[in-house]
């Protein structure tokens, strides 16, 4: 059994500037890929398919070496176990991201194989319905039975750490408020990299006015909001997480970019498990993207990111430099 990631904290490893690395990726996207996204709807149509398809092959990338994937029984997904990853260490409950309607299993293998390298442990790498095929509940309800086949599978709860990024870190503080209201055990901690919580995106184009989001356009921002909510109002209890109750959350921690439109979810929903008399670490990198560690292999923050975050979940140990 590790240490709880509450018991120590390892160094802090939020650097003053960034990178060159990262200004010339910000700099990419900001003249690549974002002028497209302004222009193109994406949770509808053809562009759909193209979008899925594109990011499915960019997933399809070679796992880090010592990577080991397996299906699973009865849970839609994979079990991905990194470099010296161990079961007895416990278990990372992965929700991908991709604006709710296009990440799968299959874009952020190589991402959850690092984390799981980092962690040392195992981890379930969930499949969720899609909208606009199947919006909410769907994709909110397959997060609990996720964890709870994990449990069922004999994972303690205070084995689990549940991670998630963009649309995902929705999903992760979703599951947490369906636990608090189910009175369901509680995982030992939650990782959200760059949450995308607001669904009414009341504050991106504010933020975005302000300073330009290299990556993420506000109108495509809310235009998955909008898709995954479906007839649904974004203030329902299951889709407003930012208002859900947070008493009994385990200790979270926040990485995100100070780059982003979606910079004031992560601070809102920090702010609020605080006043809950919760635990929670915000990160805010200086220049880094939109889910910034899932470019580690091209970025030194992400891979410094993904270096912390196995440091938390082993309880503050330090371990070496990830591959």
């Amino acid at each position: 059994m590790t240490r709880s990631p509450s018991s120590a904290r390892p160094r802090n490893p939020v650097p003053a500037t960034p990178s060159v690395a990262s200004r010339a990726l910000a700099q990419l996207l900001m003249t690549g890929l974002r002028p497209l996204g302004e222009r193109l709807p994406i949770t509808r149509g053809p562009a759909l398919r193209v979008v899925r398809e594109a990011f499915d092959t960019v997933g399809l990338t070679p796992l880090p070496r010592g990577t080991t994937v397996a299906a699973t029984d009865g849970q839609p997904g994979l079990m991905i176990t990194g470099r010296d990853a161990d079961r007895s260490a416990g278990v990372l409950l992965y929700l991908h991201g991709g604006g709710f309607a296009f990440g799968s299993r299959r874009t952020h293998r190589h991402f959850v194989a690092a984390l799981s390298a980092a962690t040392g442990r195992p981890a379930l790498l969930a499949d969720y319905r899609r909208p606009p095929e199947h919006p909410f509940p769907a994709a909110a309800d397959d997060a609990l039975a996720a964890y709870r086949w994990l449990l069922a599978a004999g994972h303690a709860p205070e084995e689990i750490v549940v991670m998630g990024d963009s649309a995902g870190g929705h999903l992760t503080a979703g599951l947490l408020a369906d636990l608090t209201r189910r009175r369901l055990p509680m995982p030992a901690a939650a990782v959200l990299f760059s949450p995308f919580l607001d669904l009414a995106c009341a504050e991106v184009d504010d933020r975005d006015a302000a300073r330009r989001d290299p990556f993420v356009p506000p109108a495509r921002a809310k235009e998955c909001g909008r898709s995954y909510a479906g007839t649904h109002p974004t203030s329902h209890r299951r889709l407003d997480v930012l208002a859900a109750p947070k008493r009994r959350w385990p200790p979270v921690l926040i990485q995100v970019g100070d780059t982003e439109c979606l910079l004031g979810d992560s601070e809102r929903l920090a702010a609020g498990i605080r006043a809950a008399g919760g635990e929670c670490e915000l990160q805010v990198w200086p220049g880094q993207v939109h889910v910034f560690p899932a470019f580690y292999p091209v970025l030194p923050e992400g891979r410094a990111a993904i270096r912390y975050v196995g440091e938390y979940a082993r309880g503050g140990r330090a371990l070496p430099e990830a591959a």
